[in-house]
């Protein structure tokens, strides 16, 4: 007859592991995206939106208010032209503006020489400029360095054309 003490052991060490592949996975997919931090003007409501688009895309986002966004944007090499609402960092690049989240997973699989990425303005329908009844326009997103930008994507709206 096999000893109860060693049945109960086997139980618990099944029942710890059944746990642990049921918690595992939701872990491992929070640390496949990087943190994105924003830094954002206290009064600003679209950057709000954009924040949410990051998060149902499944980024972690940290918030940052500052009343001096242009001096972050100087230091971090976002050229004037380029400016937008918020900055953001993530994994060693810089985000400026309403660059829809597909935008920066394709960056940071494909990892280019850059200092980030930029959706100038405000575009109308991007993530966070997504307005009722307002048709989205066409813009483009632009990967930047020291040197200049060029056209990295497309989108209409959240979705790449």
């Amino acid at each position: 007859m096999p000893d109860p003490i060693i049945s109960r052991r086997a139980a618990l060490m099944a029942a710890g592991i059944l746990s642990l592949l049921v918690v595992l996975p939701g872990h491992l997919r929070a640390e496949t995206l990087p943190l994105v931090t924003v830094t954002k003007d206290p009064g600003c409501g679209c950057c709000g939106g954009w924040i949410d688009h990051m998060r149902a895309a499944g980024f972690p986002v940290r918030a940052v208010n500052s009343d001096d966004v242009y001096s972050l944007k100087e230091r971090l090499g976002v050229p004037l032209d380029l400016a937008s609402c918020h900055t953001a960092e993530v994994d060693g690049y810089v985000i400026e503006g309403h660059v829809p989240a597909g935008a920066i997973r394709r960056l940071l699989a494909e990892r280019p020489t850059a200092i980030g990425l930029a959706a100038p303005g405000m575009p109308v329908g991007s993530p966070g400029m997504d307005l009722p009844g307002v048709e989205p326009e066409t813009y483009e997103v632009l990967l930047f360095d020291a040197s200049g930008y060029k056209t990295y994507s497309r989108f209409h709206g959240a979705e790449e054309i």
